[in-house]
């Protein structure tokens, strides 16, 4: 199979596809199938015009990926990459690195220099790329770590 993919921004109309990722996403790291999705509602803000968005890959005129793009103007600014999916299939060709770096880029554009994310332990194959990428453990919260990169 050859993959070819583009990148957008996430509109209202995906939500349901975006929803199917994000419940596949928890069905791989908890190893099983009664995940919760989404709530109707829940992603409204990313589809605002506001900072925060969603980065998707799109291959086939489908979503294969997603990754939530927060933006926090608190005490320190940072970014913080929230919920990340691809689909099975299409992991391990880059997607997810080059859907990292359009965020890195983002945060760069919008003068912000760190970045934070959650992982879970358990899922090792996301820790080896964030590692990968730059991003070192800032904080063990017993079943997952908060990673940090200053860009």
């Amino acid at each position: 199979m050859k993959l070819s993919w583009t990148f957008g921004k996430a509109e209202k109309k995906d939500f349901h596809r975006i929803n199917e990722l994000f419940v596949e996403m928890l069905q791989t790291i908890y190893h099983t199938e009664q995940v919760d999705g989404y709530s109707e509602n829940a992603l409204n803000r990313f589809f605002d015009g506001c900072d925060e968005w969603i980065c998707t890959a799109i291959d086939n005129n489908r979503i294969i990926a997603f990754l939530s793009i927060e933006v926090h103007h608190e005490d320190k600014e940072f970014v913080y990459l929230d919920d990340f999916s691809v689909t099975k299939q299409y992991r391990d060709h880059g997607i997810g690195t080059e859907m990292i770096h359009k965020a890195e880029n983002y945060a760069k554009e919008i003068h912000i220099s760190t970045i934070l994310l959650h992982v879970e332990k358990s899922n090792t194959a996301a820790f080896r790329l964030y590692e990968r990428l730059g991003y070192c453990v800032y904080e063990d919260q017993g079943s997952r770590y908060l990673m940090m990169k200053n860009i």
